[in-house]
């Protein structure tokens, strides 16, 4: 469970330490890991998933405790804003080396234990409703989040025509209580500068009337869509006016190309 030590990764870590599950929470800050492990009786292990070599400790580590790793959820994510035109290439580096490198890490060093399990298991991609959407001010971070869906789509259809014992999610979060609006504290200081700016959207919610979620509701929707072996799990379907109109203009697009 990277990004596991506040947010939607303790919601959901909390959770699986209620279904008797043994969790190993990973994060990048030390002392918020600490406080989380010792809530929920779990493993912590400091973990910085920009870097490869950081994640495959952190599956080391886990291999050394419990021999065996059944489910991987790759939640760490960062949130900062800017429009496109004014973010620089720091800007760029630290969202894709975050929220989508960090996924890839995820996979590619533990897909390989989970196909090891004759009893099965399953990975969960946390993107965000920003990965069905874009909007302004919110493109760099919908580029990372559309391809964590594109990502786990993929690996979703590969493991079924392997008839794969182990299954892929992906999480599409809307309006959840976290702290993502305080991302920046965390980023590197070969990465800083830049235009990206955090923003507290709770703050900012006066008369678009969000529907808020606590991360221990995730956490239920992501057990019960494991279960179900759900491709998307889906925290707000109330938000499909704001992801249909996209799927509109793309059929669309097909119709128009068609009667040219």
């Amino acid at each position: 469970m990277t990004g596991g030590a506040s947010g939607i990764g303790l919601g959901i870590a909390r959770r699986f330490a209620a279904e008797g599950m043994r969790v190993v929470i990973a994060d990048v800050e030390q002392d918020a890991l600490d406080r989380a492990s010792a809530e929920i009786g779990a493993l912590g292990v400091r973990t910085d998933v920009r870097d490869v070599t950081s994640v495959q400790a952190l599956a080391d580590a886990t291999m050394a405790e419990f021999g065996a790793v059944h489910v991987v959820v790759n939640n760490a994510g960062v949130g900062p804003m800017a429009r496109i035109a004014d973010m620089e290439l720091s800007d760029w580096r630290w969202l894709l080396e975050v929220n989508l490198w960090g996924v890839i890490h995820g996979v590619h060093t533990f897909l390989p234990l989970l196909q090891k399990n004759a009893e099965g298991g399953h990975i969960v991609n946390t993107s965000s409703m920003a990965g069905f959407s874009g909007m302004p001010n919110l493109g760099g971070y919908t580029v990372t989040k559309y391809g964590v869906v594109a990502l786990t789509e993929v690996l979703a259809q590969e493991l079924a025509l392997d008839e794969s014992v182990v299954g892929a999610s992906v999480l599409i979060p809307g309006t959840v209580r976290t702290n993502i609006q305080l991302g920046s504290r965390n980023r590197p200081a070969e990465l800083r500068g830049g235009r990206l700016a955090d923003v507290n959207l709770q703050d900012a919610d006066k008369d678009m009337g969000f529907r808020w979620l606590e991360p221990d509701d995730v956490g239920n929707l992501v057990v019960a869509g494991i279960r179900a072996g759900d491709l998307y799990i889906v925290t707000h379907p109330d938000m499909w006016p704001a992801v249909e109109p996209r799927l509109q203009a793309i059929a669309a697009a097909f119709d128009n190309t068609q009667n040219r």
